[in-house]
């Protein structure tokens, strides 16, 4: 990863995410890649912002079907990032 931009792809806009909010908790797309460490330092750069911690997960992939033929959906990767107490990120 050459850049914070490489690393993060996208905040992640749900209600369940924006429920984790009042907590310090924001919730991001990114990398499949991408190591806890870069993706603390890739949120301190990209919103100047101190991180506490980050946990990470990977989504599963679900069945989905349009008429006689079945997929699955993508998978991505996805970032908790805790922020320091007073801390805040506007998305």
């Amino acid at each position: 990863m050459k850049d914070y931009t490489d690393i993060i792809i996208a905040p992640v806009i749900t209600e369940k995410a924006s429920a984790c909010e009042q907590r310090n908790v924001y919730t991001f797309k990114v990398a499949k890649s991408a190591t806890k460490p870069q993706i603390k330092y890739a949120i301190e750069k990209a919103f100047g912002v101190k991180v506490k911690s980050v946990n990470t997960l990977i989504t599963k992939p679900k069945d989905k079907r349009v008429g006689k033929y079945t997929g699955q959906t993508k998978t991505f990767k996805k970032a908790f990032v805790t922020l320091a107490d007073g801390e805040s990120i506007e998305l």
